[in-house]
C-alpha cells in the first residue's frame, strides 16, 4: 500500500518536471526564458528544453504585425480650427527581449505615443494642408514614432489617418467655397469653348470670303478674256469687212447694215417696258440684207482659197 503510493507521487513528480522542462513554442510567438527571475534567453517557434527548479517562462510575446487603435481626439490646428483626428498604427516586435522588459503595457505606450506625436504634428498645420496632406502627415509620423519605439523592440510598419472630422460650420463652408469653385471652372471651361467656337466660325468666314473672292477673280479674267477673244473676233469680221467695202463690193455694206439692224431689233424685243411690238417695216428687206451678208461671206472665203492655192 505505501509502495503504491509512493510510486504515484514519483509519478505526478515525473510528469510535472517533464511539463516544467519541456516548452512548446508555437508559431509567431516567443517565449523569454528566466532563472531565477532574471533574462536569459528567448526561446524561438518549436520545442525547448529548460533547466528543471531553475528556469522559468518569463514572457510570452506575440512576433506578429498587429494594429493598433489610437483614439479619437481634438486637435486645435495651426489657424485656431478644431479638427477631431483619429488613426492605426501598425507596429510588428523584432526583439522580444526589449518588449517584454523595457516597457510596460506596450499597446498603451504606442498609443500614447501615438496621439501625442498626431497633436503635434496636426497643430503645426493650417486646415487646408491638414486635409490635403494627409499622405505627408502620415509619413511624418512614421518617422517620428518608428524613432522613437526602436527602443522598445518593436517595427512601427504604417501610420494611417482613419477620418477628419473638422467643425460643422467649416464643412458648410468648404462645401460652397467647393461649389463656387466648380461653377467658376465651369464658367471658364465655357467661355473657352465660346472662344474656340467664335474662332473658328471667323476661320470658316475668311476662308468662304477668300475662296469666294477668288471665284470672282477667275469668272472676271474668264469675262475679260472672253470680251478680248469678241473683240478679236469683231476687229477680224471688221477688217474683212473694211477690205471687202475697198474693193468696192456692196454686199459688205449691207453687213454693216444688217448687223445694226438686228441688234436695233433685239433690243426692242427685249425691252421690258414692251408688252406689243409692231414691225413698222417688211421683214423682207430684213431676208435680203442677211442674204447679201452671206454673199459677203462667200466671197471673202472664195478670196482667201484663191489666195492659198
Amino acid at each position: 500500500m505505501f509502495v503504491s503510493a509512493f510510486s504515484a507521487v514519483i509519478l505526478i513528480l515525473a510528469i510535472v518536471i517533464a511539463f516544467s522542462i519541456i516548452k512548446i513554442v508555437p508559431q509567431g510567438r516567443e517565449f523569454t526564458v528566466e532563472r531565477f527571475g532574471r533574462y536569459t534567453r528567448t526561446l524561438k517557434p518549436g520545442i525547448s528544453f529548460l533547466t528543471p527548479f531553475v528556469e522559468s517562462i518569463g514572457r510570452r510575446v506575440n512576433m506578429m504585425e498587429r494594429v493598433v487603435d489610437v483614439p479619437q481626439q481634438e486637435v486645435i490646428t495651426k489657424d485656431n480650427v478644431v479638427v477631431k483626428v483619429d488613426g492605426i498604427v501598425f507596429t510588428q516586435v523584432i526583439d522580444a527581449a526589449a518588449a517584454a522588459y523595457r516597457v510596460d503595457n506596450l499597446d498603451n505606450a504606442v498609443t500614447q505615443l501615438a496621439m501625442t506625436n498626431l497633436r503635434t504634428v496636426v497643430g503645426g498645420m493650417e486646415l487646408d494642408e491638414v486635409l490635403s496632406q494627409r499622405d505627408s502627415i502620415n509619413s511624418r509620423l512614421l518617422t517620428v514614432i518608428d524613432q522613437a519605439t526602436s527602443p522598445w523592440g518593436i517595427k512601427v510598419n504604417r501610420i494611417e489617418i482613419k477620418d477628419l472630422k473638422p467643425p460643422l460650420d467649416i464643412t458648410d463652408s468648404m462645401a460652397r467655397q467647393m461649389k463656387a469653385e466648380r461653377e467658376r471652372r465651369a464658367q471658364i471651361i465655357e467661355a473657352d469653348g465660346d472662344k474656340q467656337a467664335a474662332i473658328t466660325r471667323a476661320e470658316g468666314n475668311k476662308q468662304a470670303t477668300v475662296l469666294e473672292a477668288e471665284g470672282r477673280r477667275e469668272a472676271a479674267y474668264r469675262d475679260a478674256e472672253a470680251r478680248e477673244r469678241a473683240a478679236e473676233a469683231e476687229a477680224k469680221a471688221t477688217e474683212m469687212v473694211s477690205e471687202a467695202i475697198a474693193k468696192g463690193d456692196v454686199n459688205a455694206i449691207n453687213y454693216f447694215v444688217a448687223q445694226k439692224y438686228v441688234e436695233a431689233f433685239g433690243k426692242f424685243a427685249t425691252s421690258p417696258n414692251t408688252k406689243t411690238i409692231i414691225l413698222p417695216t417688211e421683214l423682207s428687206s430684213l431676208a435680203g440684207t442677211v442674204g447679201g451678208v452671206t454673199e459677203l461671206v462667200k466671197s471673202i472665203t472664195n478670196d482667201q482659197s484663191s489666195a492659198k492655192k
